[in-house]
Order: structure tokens, then sequence, then C-alpha cells
């Protein structure tokens, strides 16, 4: 069976980017948690998608991510 990191290589490679760090890998899955416990499952994909979309380093997203407050809530 390929590993994560097998594929995500490949996965980049055929996309012509580089490979993210094991950091950012790690910071990438904090974001996708983030939105995940903050709304449901569904939300953290597509928030790794908004933050690669918008240009965002995964630490900047993360941060923005963690800075979200909705009406009702603290």
């Amino acid at each position: 069976m390929t590993t994560s990191k097998e594929w995500i290589l490949a996965f980049s490679t055929q996309l012509g980017v580089e490979a993210p760090s094991d950091e950012d890998v790690a910071t990438i899955l904090a974001l996708a948690g983030e939105a995940a416990h903050s709304s449901e499952r569904t939300a953290a994909p597509v928030a790794c998608w908004l933050a690669a979309r918008a240009g965002l380093h995964p630490a900047a997203a993360l941060e923005c991510a963690r800075r979200l407050e909705f009406a009702g809530e603290s």
C-alpha cells in the first residue's frame, strides 16, 4: 500500500509543484481539524482548498481559521 507521503509526492509531481514539507503537512492537517471540529467534517477539505486558492501559507490559513467567530458563539 502507498503511504500518504508517497501519494502526496506523486500527486505534487503530477501537478508540477513542490511537495509540502512535513511541517506544512502538520499545519494543513491542523487547519483541516480546526474546520472539521468547528463545523462539519466536510468543511475540512474545502477549507484547505480555499486556503490554497487564496494563496495563503498553511500557517496563515490556520491562524485565520482560529480567529473565526460566529454570532452567538464565543
